[in-house]
């Protein structure tokens, strides 16, 4: 067998470090996930120079990253990896199996700034109008978005609710983000009505005599997966005549930019959207602000 045959093992040293870093940060598995993979790709690229993770120096990363250049990998691709390799590193310096960290010099690509897209109020009062209530899937659905909408929760937090989390009474959501941090989201007077109506027949329904804590289950009674409910949002817009592009976060950056268009504390958004830094949040005063001059231009008799 040549060595271009031999089936890849990783380098021991992957899977300690992605164990840590679940312990210290209670990452989530799709975060975990994307580390491993980033780490892989890169410890085949060392072991192809017959060296180990142990043994790399600021020369090797820097012919990766050309190397992922010349493959066309995109400038957020590299970020990611190279973000994935200092935490690496650091890591490793943290238990003394190294002296050097190799990506302490090495700097990110300078990335354009991406605003989030974003629907207008009048594009997410079609979207939240169009599921029809008597069926008792679409009745979930509506009761999902409207909820999503008033709360500016992450679509996994979205399908992962329980019934424990949820008050109606008082009118809060209780949220275990990122890096296991809670956080209590108020729902608004509209998607406590629609999870009332929701609650009252269709769950039942959908659960089929099922036992389960989870809020909105899927129509075999157990937990939505988050893509099945993003095909749901497709469903709706293109139902709805809604040509903006959508991402399974666009109703959350919804949330926050029509927050701030109407006077919100940035703060306050930021521990709404349980950002744990308030650059993350500030992205969409941009967004705002974009739509602000937008309409400034529209109807100012001099814009």
């Amino acid at each position: 067998m040549t060595e271009s045959q031999r089936p890849y093992q990783a380098d021991p040293l992957i899977e300690p470090f992605l164990d840590d870093l679940w312990s210290r940060k209670g990452l989530s598995d799709n975060t975990l996930q994307a580390y491993r993979s980033d780490l892989c790709h890169f410890d085949k690229f060392v072991q192809k120079q017959h060296r180990q993770l142990l043994d790399v120096g600021q020369e090797l990363i820097r012919d990766y990253l050309s190397a992922r250049f010349e493959q066309g990998f995109a400038k957020t691709s590299s970020a990611r990896l190279i973000s994935s390799l200092r935490a690496f590193y650091k890591h490793l310096v943290a238990k003394k199996l190294i002296d050097v960290d190799p990506v302490v010099m090495i700097k990110q690509p300078k990335l354009a700034r991406k605003l989030p897209d974003s629907l207008s109020e009048a594009d997410v009062d079609r979207l939240l109008s169009e599921p029809n209530i008597d069926d008792p899937i679409e009745c979930r659905d509506r009761a999902m978005l409207e909820l999503l909408y008033a709360s500016g929760l992450r679509v996994s937090e979205l399908v992962g609710l329980t019934m424990d989390q949820m008050s109606l009474r008082q009118g809060l959501v209780r949220i275990v983000g990122k890096g296991s941090k809670e956080r209590l989201v108020p729902l608004g007077e509209m998607a406590v009505s629609e999870i009332e109506q929701y609650l009252a027949s269709a769950r039942f329904d959908l659960l089929k005599g099922k036992s389960s804590d989870v809020v909105f289950p899927s129509k075999r009674g157990t937990m939505m997966t988050r893509q099945t409910f993003w095909h749901r949002i497709k469903l709706y817009a293109l139902r709805a005549g809604i040509a903006v592009h959508l991402s399974p976060h666009t109703l959350r950056h919804a949330f926050a930019t029509h927050l701030l268009n109407h006077g919100a504390d940035l703060r306050v958004v930021q521990l709404l959207l349980g950002h744990s830094d308030l650059s993350t949040t500030q992205i969409y005063t941009h967004v705002a602000k974009a739509r602000l001059a937008q309409l400034h231009q529209q109807h100012h008799p001099r814009g």
